[in-house]
C-alpha cells in the first residue's frame, strides 16, 4: 500500500462503503461493476475479509457513523455473510452508538424472515429498488419483481427498520405524466420516509443503449422527463420532505448519513472491486479506487486499489463545486471569487442564472431554486470553467 494512503484520526468520523458485486440479471439500463453468476459468492467473502484485515491500519482508533452495502444486489446474499464480515469490520473500528448500517435490496430477495436475519445483524436502514409501483413500468425496466411485491414489501420493511429509502424511476419507455403521477401518490399513501428519484439516463454500452439505437424502444423528451421530475419537487416538498440532494427527498431526520458524508467530502473508505476511498492525510486529500475486476480482486484483495491520486487544489475547487451545489448548502460567492479563471466574469454568469430563475442569492451564498437542480452539472461546470 502507497506510504501516502494512511489515515491519521483527526476528529472526523468515518464511512465505510461496501460494493456487492453480484447480480441475478443485469438490467437493461444498468451500467455499475457487476456480475451475474454467483459462484464466486463465497470466495469474495473471504477476499473481503483479506482486504479488511489489510486495512486494520486505516481503521485502528477510528469512529465509523455509517455503513452502507451497495452493488450489485447485497440482497441476495446469506445474511451470515453480511453479519460475518460486519462482525470483523466492528472489531477493527469503533461503531458510534446509534450509527447507521444501510443495505440496498431488491423486493424479490425479502421476505419477513429475511428482513428480520437482517436486522439482527445489524442492518438499521434499506433501501430498497423497487423503481416502480406498478407493473407496465417495472416490465418495460425488466425488473423481475411484481408491483404487488414492491408495494407489499415496502409496506413490510417499513415495520422492520428504522428507516426505510425508496428508488423511484421516471422517464421509463412509454411512461406518461399520469404514470408517474400514480407512483409518486403510491409513495406517498405507504409513507415511505426517503425516496430517491431518478430521471432514466441512457448509459454508453448498455442494453438499453442499443435498444434506443436500433430504434426498439424511445424514452419520453427532455421536456416531458423535467416536467415529471418538477411534480416530483413540488409534490414531495409540499408534503413535508426536504429535497437535501438533487435526486434525494426525505422527511426531517431520514437523510442518507452515508451517502451525505460522501456529498460533504467527509472521509470514507471502500471495500469489495470497483469500490472507491477518500482520505484526508494532514494537508493531503487521497483518493483510491479498486480494481472493477473480481477476478483480479479474488487474486489479491489487499492489493485490489488500481489507482490512487493526491487531489490537486484545481481537483478540491472542482469538487466543492460540483458537490456543493448538488447538495443545496449554499456555494459560497467569496470562495469562487478568489478562484483565479472566474475574475470580473463570475458576476455576468450569476445575473444569467437568476434571470433563468436557475439560483437564489442569499447572504452571499448562490441557492439552487427546485427549477436549478435540473441544471446543477451545467451551473457547476461553467462555474469552473470560466
Amino acid at each position: 500500500m502507497p506510504e501516502v494512503f494512511c489515515c491519521h484520526d483527526n476528529g472526523e468520523l468515518l464511512s465505510i462503503y461496501l460494493h456487492v458485486p453480484f447480480c441475478h440479471t443485469r438490467c437493461s439500463y444498468c451500467d455499475f461493476f457487476l456480475v451475474t453468476r454467483l459462484d464466486h459468492l463465497d470466495s469474495f467473502f473471504i477476499a473481503l475479509s483479506a482486504e479488511t484485515l489489510a486495512a486494520a491500519p486505516l481503521l485502528k482508533g477510528r469512529r465509523v457513523k455509517a455503513v452502507h452495502i451497495g452493488g450489485g444486489t447485497p440482497s441476495l446474499v446469506p445474511v451470515r455473510l453480511l453479519a460475518r464480515w460486519l462482525d470483523l469490520l466492528s472489531s477493527l473500528c469503533t461503531f458510534e452508538p446509534g450509527m447507521e448500517i444501510a443495505l440496498e435490496a431488491n423486493p424479490e430477495d425479502l421476505d419477513v424472515p429475511k428482513m428480520q436475519e437482517l436486522r439482527v445483524a445489524g442492518i438499521s436502514r434499506l433501501s430498497l429498488g423497487a423503481q416502480s409501483f406498478q407493473q407496465r413500468k417495472l416490465s418495460a425496466l425488466g425488473r423481475r419483481h411484481t408491483a404487488e411485491e414492491a408495494r407489499e414489501i415496502t409496506s413490510k420493511a417499513l415495520r422492520a427498520f428504522d428507516t426505510l429509502s425508496v428508488d423511484l424511476i421516471c422517464g421509463v419507455p412509454g411512461e406518461s405524466p399520469e404514470e408517474w403521477q400514480r407512483d409518486l401518490r403510491a409513495a406517498l399513501s405507504l409513507a415511505v420516509p426517503h425516496l430517491s428519484v431518478y430521471m432514466l439516463s441512457v448509459e454508453p454500452k448498455t442494453l438499453l443503449e442499443r435498444r434506443i439505437a436500433r430504434g426498439h424502444v424511445s424514452l419520453p423528451g427532455d421536456a416531458v422527463q423535467a416536467a415529471m421530475y418538477s411534480f416530483a419537487i413540488e409534490t414531495l416538498c409540499s408534503r413535508g420532505y426536504e429535497h437535501y440532494e438533487v435526486s434525494n427527498f426525505a422527511q426531517p431526520g431520514h437523510r442518507s448519513r452515508y451517502n451525505l458524508a460522501c456529498w460533504m467530502r467527509e472521509p470514507y473508505l471502500g471495500f469489495g472491486p470497483s469500490a472507491h476511498s477518500f482520505i484526508r492525510t494532514g494537508e493531503l486529500e487521497v483518493r483510491r479506487a479498486n480494481s472493477g475486476s473480481l477476478l483480479r480482486y479474488l487474486a489479491g484483495p489487499p492489493a485490489a486499489a488500481s489507482t490512487e491520486e493526491v487531489l490537486t487544489e484545481e481537483e478540491r475547487f472542482v469538487e466543492k463545486v460540483f458537490l456543493t451545489l448538488r447538495i443545496n448548502q449554499g456555494l459560497d460567492v467569496e470562495f469562487l471569487r478568489k478562484h483565479d479563471k472566474l475574475g470580473q466574469s463570475l458576476s455576468g454568469l450569476l445575473d444569467l442564472f437568476l434571470a433563468k430563475e436557475w439560483i437564489l442569492l442569499e447572504d452571499g451564498r448562490i441557492y439552487l431554486t427546485g427549477y436549478g437542480f435540473l441544471f446543477a452539472d451545467h451551473i457547476a461546470q461553467e462555474l469552473i470553467s470560466v
